[in-house]
């Protein structure tokens, strides 16, 4: 037999004549002829296709994934082999229905069944003729239909026109083959061997790259010779397609250079990355421009974000820039652009919150419940920048985080301790090598809204170098008016901060810069009583170092009289930060003895108080002393808050020098002085020789000389200290007292009243000496911690020492 090439069922290609091969014949006109004479079943299964149009003698393979489709397939083969194809309108229909497929379709038989390893079936089947969809019967178990016949309109043999245009469809179709590459050359020999100008149609129509919707319009001409002609048109289109890849091709290769080669390598590494299941930059890019989408940012802003996009798309990957770009336009993506956070106006609610965290701080609650009610009424108030200024340990930073809750904002903390370079706050412009934006956008990144409480802890401890002025930085930060438009370096665009409610911390306002100071509320976080203290250790410290220890309540429990034991034997900070290491050396001595199954008392006594803690270290029996002259108690405020501190002057026989020690300033010498100078002017009014300040050297001494002290508070104790000491007189039991003097004999007010009033409660002084002036001072204080306690409130010298000094000669007192 002579070899004839035939259409291979196995493996869809043209091939040699096999005896071994099972092969059907192309098309000829007697077997159209044939098939159009076949009588047309009534009824058909319907089997929908997704992405293709089966046209009348064409053979291609179908993949059948759903169960339906299997179902019809399986009962098919197993009679009559012949079912209807009809392809989909929409392709991501899962399960269609009458509705969801064409009228028109194409009769088929089946000619091969498949099983895949996957599970799917594949079948082979051969369009025989098209036909209409009169009406559905039945849409389970698959779609079967009524159908009728669709009679194909063909030309005259001898009609010209129509076999110039297959004469066309042949020659173009031949052209496509030899111009394109990915046509295999045996098309070549199926198009030349095609007799049937209906099947020719159909066969080039099936192959051309063409929508399912457009090769349903295709199927859907009844008319033979306008079917070839629309065919002739879309086959132009294509070739003049193929002309234009070919010759931009063609340009491509001959002008490509060194960089058009990298760029090809670098296509081709992508598509390796992709194979191994990376991500691709192209891929990267799509995704960018897929969140911009969401973003609720200005135009200005979406304009510049696409810019830059479009430079990083023009970009060399294997360059450094291409990183820092890319980072850049990921920190435009990840900042939260206009988005917030809903704000929680229920003040009852918040009140409860500040209660529950923070015992105390009475004040610093009711400023901030007064701005969440004017927040609350006028809905678009500029946050305001609020300074929680206090000594340590008093919960300024934990106040930040109950706001955070009540408000039902996001909470963050950046700490300011030891800041030196500015771009820490504004960032580094991106022009560098391993730029970054500066922490305060990058906090409000992390939180993920632009209206977080934001706490800026420490803010007194920022320092300066040749990198910069942080302080300075932070104006525009912590300005209302500024920081609508807050620039950073790396952003290079302004970012609104102004709904954003920054609290910062400090423990002194002296070490703050004067213009930044001048933009915040400053807010005293003054210290706690003993009081106090003792109802923090019971509700918040002591159950917190017992979870922190893994015990339970019952495992040790602490009574107020042991408490209070603790806070005034063992702290005498303004904070309660000791008490709590005080409270975990007792937790912990209680679990030592539940590890090692050893008796303890879980009822704390005060024996276990000395046992675990040792000896107290405060004694608070410090006027006892009062029977030597020259011995003064005074107040003075410190960054760890309020303390007591003592002014020792003696008398030893010599030319009159005054020596001062104890580690002072300038300004304790200078008070010295004036009080010296003060007393020698007005010896006459109190009493004493002037013979005495030539005769005698006078030395003022302040305890604890390692400690540096400094400022005018002490300038009326050690006015009566020496007064005392020239006079002999005995100075009042439990009595202490602050204030500045002048040589005209003035007292001046001073700062830090209400810290000096809990160090003088904690020392157990009854009476207290203050500057008329401070009196304003006094009646801000709860009354409570002003009990047992009584004032004095002086203008001069004379008044002071009038409170202060009784006419009582200390014991020993020396003739002078």
């Amino acid at each position: 037999m002579a070899k004839s090439k035939f259409l291979s069922l196995d493996s869809l290609s043209f091939q040699d004549f096999d005896e071994n091969s099972e092969l059907i014949p192309l098309m000829t006109p007697e077997d159209e002829a044939e098939i159009n004479n076949e009588l047309l079943p009534n009824t058909l299964p319907i089997l929908p296709l997704r992405n293709t149009v089966l046209f009348p003698g064409v053979v291609i393979p179908i993949t059948a994934g759903r169960d339906k489709s299997i179902k019809l397939i399986n009962d098919a083969n197993k009679g009559s082999k012949v079912i209807g194809v009809v392809s989909q309108k929409d392709e991501t229909v899962e399960d269609p229905i009458g509705k969801d497929i064409y009228k028109i379709g194409t009769v088929a038989r089946i000619l091969r069944v498949l099983k895949m390893p996957d599970g799917n079936t594949t079948i082979i089947i051969q369009g025989k003729k098209r036909f209409e969809i009169d009406e559905i019967m039945s849409e389970e178990p698959y779609i079967t239909a009524t159908v009728k016949d669709v009679k194909e309109a063909k030309p005259a043999v001898d009609n010209e026109e129509f076999s110039a245009i297959i004469d066309s469809i042949k020659e173009l179709a031949l052209q496509i083959i030899k111009d394109s590459p990915n046509i295999p050359t045996e098309a070549t020999f199926a198009i030349k061997n095609i007799e049937s100008s209906s099947f020719l149609i159909n066969f080039v129509s099936s192959n051309m790259n063409l929508s399912v919707e457009d090769k349903q319009k295709l199927l859907e001409i009844n008319d033979l010779k306008e079917r070839a002609l629309a065919t002739l048109k879309f086959m132009n289109v294509e070739f003049q397609k193929l002309e234009l890849k070919n010759d931009i091709q063609s340009k491509v290769q001959s002008d490509m250079n060194q960089q058009q080669r990298e760029y090809f390598l670098h296509q081709q590494m992508k598509t390796i990355q992709e194979e191994l299941g990376g991500v691709s930059y192209d891929e990267e890019i799509d995704e960018m421009r897929l969140r911009a989408k969401d973003k609720l940012w200005d135009d200005k802003v979406d304009e510049h974000f696409h810019k830059e996009l479009a430079k990083l798309q023009r970009m060399n990957p294997q360059v450094a820039e291409y990183s820092i770009q890319r980072n850049y336009l990921d920190l435009f993506l990840d900042l939260p652009w206009s988005e917030f956070s809903k704000d929680k106006f229920d003040l009852k609610r918040a009140k409860r919150i500040l209660d529950r965290d923070h015992y105390g701080l009475d004040d610093v609650k009711r400023r901030i419940i007064e701005y969440l009610a004017v927040l609350k009424l006028r809905n678009d108030m500029k946050s305001p920048i609020l300074c929680l200024y206090g000594p340590p340990g008093v919960g300024k930073t934990s106040l930040g985080k109950s706001i955070a809750e009540a408000l039902g904002r996001e909470y963050v903390r950046m700490s300011l301790g030891g800041l030196r370079d500015e771009a820490e706050i504004r960032g580094h412009r991106k022009t560098y090598i391993g730029a970054m934006p500066g922490r305060i956008l990058q906090s409000l990144k992390k939180a993920g809204t632009a209206n977080p409480v934001f706490v800026l802890d420490e803010i007194d401890k920022l320092s300066n170098s040749n990198q910069g002025d942080p302080s300075s930085a932070m104006l525009e930060v912590l300005d209302p008016e500024q920081n609508g438009e807050f620039y950073d370096n790396f952003l290079e665009m302004g970012f609104d901060l102004s709904k954003v409610m920054f609290i910062a911390t400090a423990n002194s306002l002296s070490s703050i810069q004067p213009a930044l100071l001048d933009r915040m509320e400053i807010i005293d976080v003054t210290g706690y009583t003993i009081e106090e203290k003792v109802e923090i250790g019971k509700r918040h410290l002591l159950p917190k170092q017992l979870k922190e220890h893994g015990l339970e309540d019952k495992h040790l429990k602490i009574a107020k009289p042991q408490l209070e034991k603790i806070v005034e034997g063992y702290t005498r900070e303004s904070g309660v930060r000791s008490l709590e290491k005080q409270l975990a050396k007792m937790v912990r001595y209680a679990a030592k003895n539940i590890a090692m199954e050893e008796p303890y008392n879980i009822k704390v006594t005060n024996e276990d108080v000395v046992e675990v803690l040792g000896i107290p270290k405060l004694e608070r029996d410090k006027y006892e002393n009062n029977n030597v002259a020259g011995v003064v108690t005074g107040l003075a405020w410190t960054r760890v808050g309020g303390d007591i501190l003592f002014i020792e002057s003696i008398l030893s026989k010599g030319k009159g020098t005054l020596t001062i020690t104890g580690n002072l300033g300038t300004v304790m010498k200078e008070s010295a002085t004036i009080a010296m100078e003060y007393i020698k002017a007005n010896a006459d009014e109190f009493g004493i020789d002037p013979e005495i300040f030539e005769k005698y050297n006078v030395h003022i001494h302040v305890p604890e000389g390692a400690t540096p002290k400094d400022g005018p508070s002490a300038g009326v104790t050690m006015l009566t200290s020496l007064v005392s000491l020239f006079t002999q007189r005995k100075v009042k039991n439990s009595l202490a007292m602050t204030g500045e003097i002048t040589l005209r004999g003035k007292v001046l007010p001073v700062g830090g009243i209400k810290e000096k009033i809990l160090a003088a409660k904690r020392a157990r002084i009854k009476e207290i000496l203050l500057c008329e002036d401070n009196r304003s001072d006094i009646e801000e204080i709860k009354p409570d911690y002003l009990k047992g306690l009584k004032f004095h409130y002086v203008t001069d010298m004379s008044d002071v020492l009038k409170y202060a000094l009784t006419d009582q000669k200390v014991k020993n007192a020396k003739t002078l």
